[in-house]
Order: C-alpha cells, then sequence, then structure tokens
C-alpha cells in the first residue's frame, strides 16, 4: 500500500461516515500562538475544541503535515521522522467513546478498508489515578469489538493521556492501538514494552480541561481526537522493517546511498529526513528561510544537520538542494508548493551549504589557533568542544577525527554533559513557549490576540497594503508581530500606528464574526495572508469598521476592554520581516 492509498481510504472511508474533510493546515501555524511548528492535528483546533462552533460542523477529518524537533536525537532510528503526516478524524462535542471505537476498528478490519487480521492488533487505555477513574468503558467498548481481554493493557496517564497543549485547556484519556510486526505470530497476551508491537493509531477523549489550579474538571463539550501517522502505517502494513523503507522517502534513501561513500544507515537516514523537512519549511509561503532565531534557526539546524551526515558518509557538496528535489515525485501531488516553490527551495539550500561549509573552515581555523601548539596527549575539554559546536557547527565527531591526527583526546563526556544542559535548557525554553500562548484563552491573551488585529490594520494604513502578516506569538504579558516591511519604522510612524490602534479602542469597537466560504471572505475585504488551503467554511472577525480578517480566535466582544495599546520595540525579524512588541494596560 502506498502513502496515497492510505490517505485516500481513510479520507474516503469518513467522510462515507458525515465527517467534512478540512485542508491540512499550514506548517506554520496561523497566528503562531503557541508553537513555531504544526506539531499536531489538534493545534488548529484549539478554539473548536474549546466550544467554538466550527465551519463545517462537529464531525470532520484530515491528513495534517507536521514537524517536530523534540526527539531530533531519535532520527534515524525504525520509526522517528521528523516531518510527518498525521491522518485524523474529529468529533467537536458530537459522538464520543463508543462511535469513535467502533469506527476506529471497522476502519482497521473490513476487508474493504485496511483488512489487518484481528490476531495482529492490540490496545492500550488509560489506568486511572487521582485525576481520573480507570478508563473501564473503552476497554468494555473494545471488547465487544472483538478484543480479547489478554489484548487490552491499563497503562498510567505517561502512556494513556493526552494534554492538556498549555498548562490548562482539554485533555483527557486515549486509547492506542497496536500492530505485531513479529515474523512470528503474535502472543496471545499484549506486551506494550515488547517493541514487535508498534502503535498505529490513538484515539484521545477531551473530556476534562486542566484548570490553572492543576485540576480537572469535566468539559461540557466533549470531543474525539485521533491520529494515525502515515509513515508509521505504511511501513507495517507493507512489512518494512523501518519507516524509511515507505514509497515516499525510498528513493531519496537510494539517491543517497549511491552517493555516499562510507555506509552508515542511520546516516543515510538521518540525511534523507531532515533535507525532506527542510523542503517542507521551505515549500511554506510563509517565506521561512535559515536564520540563527526561531523557526529560521530550526530550519538551518536540520540543514546543516544533513550536510553534517552527509559528509560524514563521503557525498561531495554540493547536495542538498539535488537530494531534496526528489522529494517532489512522492509529495508534490499533496503538496504543489514543492513544485511551486522549486528555485526558492534550491537556491536556499545551496546557499545554506556554502555557508557551512565556510563556517566548518573557521571553525577548523579557531581549533588550530586554539590547539595548535599543543603536543601529543593534549585534551580538548568538552566546555571547549561544545564551544566550537554552538558557535561554529563544528561537530564534535570532526573535532575527534581532527584529535585523532594529532595525538590529543577529547574530553567527550564532558562535551556530552554541556550538550545536555543545552538540551535541556531548549526543551524548558521550548515548553515555556508553548505554555505562554494563546491556547491558555485567558483574558489578558485574549485581549492581545483581539490587539493583533488592529495593530495589523494599522499598519497597512500607515506603511502600505504590501504589510502582510509574517506570525506572531502572543503571551498574557506581550504580543508579538511580524509583518512584511523592509524598512525600519520612523519614530513618527510608530506614534501613528500606536495612535491609530488607541483611536479604535476608544470608539468602543463591536467585534463581531461571521461564516463564509473563503470566496466571500475574500470578496468582502478579510485578510488571510498565510498561503493557507483554508476550508469550505472560515470565520472571519471583523471589529467595527476598521480590521476584517479570516482567524480562529478567541477575541474579545468590544475593543472598549482593551486598555491602552503600547508599542515596546520595533526591530529586524529577518530578511524583508519587521517585528513589533506590544502591550495594552
Amino acid at each position: 500500500m502506498t502513502s496515497q492509498e492510505l490517505i485516500t481510504k481513510f479520507l474516503q472511508f469518513f467522510r462515507a461516515k458525515q465527517h467534512a474533510r478540512m485542508p491540512g493546515a499550514s506548517l506554520i501555524p496561523e497566528n503562531d500562538p503557541t508553537v513555531l511548528f504544526t506539531t499536531a492535528g489538534m493545534h488548529p483546533l484549539v478554539p473548536y475544541l474549546l466550544g467554538q462552533p466550527h465551519p463545517l460542523g462537529k464531525r470532520l477529518c484530515d491528513v495534517q503535515p507536521c514537524l517536530r524537533t523534540s526527539d531530533i536525537d531519535e532520527v534515524g532510528d525504525l520509526t522517528h521522522h521528523t516531518f510527518f503526516e498525521m491522518l485524523g478524524n474529529w468529533s467537536l462535542g458530537g459522538y464520543f467513546k463508543e462511535e469513535a471505537i467502533a469506527l476506529s476498528w471497522e476502519f482497521l478490519t473490513a476487508p474493504e478498508n485496511l483488512g489487518i487480521p484481528r490476531e495482529r492488533l492490540a490496545v492500550s487505555v488509560f489506568a486511572g489515578d487521582q485525576d481520573a477513574p480507570r478508563d473501564e468503558e473503552s476497554a468494555r467498548l473494545w471488547q465487544q469489538c472483538g478484543v480479547p481481554l489478554d489484548r487490552i493493557a491499563y497503562l498510567p496517564k505517561a502512556d494513556n493521556w493526552w494534554g492538556p497543549a498549555g498548562v490548562t485547556g482539554p485533555c483527557g484519556p486515549d486509547t492506542e492501538m497496536f500492530y505485531w510486526t513479529g515474523e512470528e505470530p503474535a502472543p496471545s497476551k499484549f506486551d506494550p514494552t515488547d517493541k514487535r508491537w508498534v502503535e498505529i493509531w490513538n484515539d484521545v477523549f477531551m473530556q476534562y480541561r486542566k484548570t490553572e489550579n492543576g485540576t480537572y474538571e469535566p468539559l461540557q463539550q466533549k470531543n474525539v481526537d485521533t491520529g494515525m501517522g502515515v509513515e508509521r502505517t505504511v511501513a507495517v502494513l507493507n512489512g518494512y522493517g523501518n519507516v524509511y523503507e515507505i514509497d515516499t522517502i525510498a528513493p531519496v534513501m537510494a539517491a543517497i546511498r549511491s552517493r555516499a561513500i562510507r555506509a552508515d544507515e542511520r546516516a543515510v537516514r538521518i540525511v534523507a529526513d531532515h533535507l525532506l523537512a527542510a523542503a517542507m519549511i521551505l515549500a511554506d509561503p510563509a517565506g521561512v528561510t535559515p536564520s540563527n532565531v526561531e523557526r529560521g534557526y530550526i530550519l538551518r539546524r536540520l540543514i546543516r544537520r544533513a550536510i553534517r551526515y552527509g559528509n560524514a558518509l563521503g557525498m561531495p557538496s554540493p547536495f542538498t538542494a539535488d537530494l531534496a528535489s526528489l522529494y517532489r515525485h512522492g509529495y508534490g501531488e499533496r503538496y504543489p508548493a514543492l513544485m511551486e516553490r522549486a528555485n526558492v527551495i534550491s537556491e536556499q539550500l545551496n546557499l545554506e551549504e556554502e555557508r557551512f561549509v565556510a563556517t566548518l573552515a573557521r571553525g577548523m581555523k579557531k581549533l588550530t589557533q586554539r590547539f595548535g601548539q599543543s603536543g601529543s596527549g593534549a585534551v580538548i575539554s568538552g566546555a571547549d568542544a561544545f564551544d566550537l559546536f554552538q558557535t561554529y557547527g563544528f561537530p564534535v565527531e570532526l573535532v575527534e577525527e581532527v584529535a585523532r591526527e594529532r595525538g590529543w583526546t577529547v574530553d567527550r563526556k564532558g562535551f556530552d554533559a554541556a550538550m545536555q544542559r543545552h538540551q535541556e535548557q531548549s526543551r524548558t525554553a521550548s515548553a515555556g513557549r508553548f505554555r505562554s500562548g494563546l491556547a491558555d484563552t485567558t483574558e489578558q491573551t485574549t485581549k492581545l490576540h483581539t490587539a493583533t488585529h488592529l495593530l495589523h490594520a494599522a499598519l497597512r494604513r500607515v506603511l502600505g497594503n504590501h504589510v502582510q502578516q509574517k506570525g506572531s506569538n502572543i503571551t498574557a504579558e506581550r504580543l508579538r508581530f511580524d509583518f512584511s516591511h523592509t524598512a525600519k519604522m520612523t519614530s513618527e510612524e510608530i506614534r501613528q500606528v500606536e495612535t491609530l490602534v488607541n483611536e479604535q479602542i476608544a470608539r468602543a469597537l463591536p467585534v463581531t464574526v461571521k461564516e463564509m466560504t473563503p470566496a466571500e471572505a475574500e470578496q468582502d475585504g478579510a485578510l488571510g495572508f498565510f498561503g493557507h488551503k483554508y476550508a469550505a467554511r472560515v470565520t472571519v472577525y471583523t471589529v467595527g469598521d476598521f480590521s476584517k480578517e479570516i482567524c480562529a480566535g478567541p477575541h474579545v466582544q468590544n475593543t472598549a476592554v482593551l486598555g491602552q495599546f503600547k508599542i515596546i520595540k520595533e526591530e529586524a525579524s529577518s530578511a524583508g520581516v519587521r517585528r513589533i512588541k506590544a502591550t495594552v494596560q
């Protein structure tokens, strides 16, 4: 089965079950409320999970492109990817556990669907704790489907609980479905620790809301959020040993192996994975390019990591653009931007590869300057090795290779400890970003979100209609708004924007919402600048006679409650993009 065949079967099945198909959201989250990239299908749906009516109704399905770097060190094993596609079906206050489990079982086992033999399947459910009871209901429903009791495992919150996305928000127990990948018949009793059982689907039952004091209260609207990974499911259905053998990735793997001088399958997988992720980021119309901050930094890290491992394989540079172009064949039909922005993708990859080659040269010079006079037996400290890595992007493996040639050693334990501290700091910062995002829907965050609409409209009036939103990050303390503009704003322009926004606040403008088609929204003058594949119906928020944008929410009902708007800082974000930080008090 190919990736496209699985996607088609899934969407056709759920459309036949009265689920409206949503277009996949951009990899770059609209309004960037919580994360740098879309890491799960639920992120674009947070307002609807919290009760806002969705324009397409209560039953939805989609295929969502996702990108995660939280477990980048695991990439190269049998199952992990940076970029992946997630199939999902959703119930927003409609059906719940009984129908969700029945639908999952029917799609997995019915001959006209995936036709998986029942003896190859097992499930896990939530074991219960002080926050929520043991999920006996899901276990009973699986038994009604025909799953033997020995094939049902009760697992703790770490395994069978999802959410919330931030500090507070919707969450609940989940039930996971596993496929037996062993060559011999599956054992009668399900052992979740046996790696031959591979998870392929997850049904999340969002029936609680975690409050700010850490307690869990029942949600008025109970939701179902499911996710089936395309790559992993295609791999197990075809009996492949790993996710890199599937139809969309295997040709690139073969191309890398044919160019490599040295054999290292993990390195081949990392190059293939990272170039796919980089191509998908560069294909997004949001226009992310390699840089040293935020999304640009993630992109740069992926490209440079691919180059590092490509060099370890002995592939001559340049190679990134040529290999990345091969993904147009496997993904171009679903993601036409890979074709439309092919020149941009190649140009940025070639440029970054040139930069990194120069960076490596500088790192080698620094290494020679610092240790060139050292005799045999010298030790390069872990701190020095990490500084070369962090400052110059100089791989520790290359430091060790140079050291061996000169009779030196590298304090690898010290380097690993420094790297671990760095990764912990990065994870903490990433979690902080996620916790402080719009998903918390606090009063102050909602005010600042509404203020971004006024700011956007004011910037277009003062600077011109070329201004387009390029992203934002909103916490309870401040808003950060990125927009297209090449020149630094003058003091007078900043003053004019502030004045315009505060005038609209003083006018006590009503904030209204209306559902319409994307074509109707465009005709009505609504803004929407994210290269989005919008759903058949969208929500348009209008602020009096001043602003009109396609957006999900939440928003205040009247500008009078916003308070005084103040721009704290205006600065460059990236080439052709400026950034404003502001607050309301």
